[in-house]
């Protein structure tokens, strides 16, 4: 399916507010919880980003280490 980055913005939208409930071209889908919505959105962006031959960003967690070695 051909996603629009205005149903992600939506999406988006939702997941930030706690909304489980949303609408996009006149049409509303209600996700279950709010891991089925972000899971929702995780699958777009990946999508997207297959079709524009970007790369997803990528966080990670920085690593710390007292003391010169």
């Amino acid at each position: 399916m051909a996603w629009t980055q205005a149903e992600l913005d939506a999406l988006k939208r939702a997941y930030a507010a706690g909304t489980l409930r949303v609408t996009s071209d006149g049409r509303t889908v209600e996700y279950g919880n709010a891991a089925d919505l972000l899971s929702r959105v995780r699958i777009i962006e990946s999508e997207m980003a297959q079709i524009t031959g970007s790369p997803l960003p990528v966080a990670g967690f920085a690593g710390f280490r007292r003391g010169a070695r």
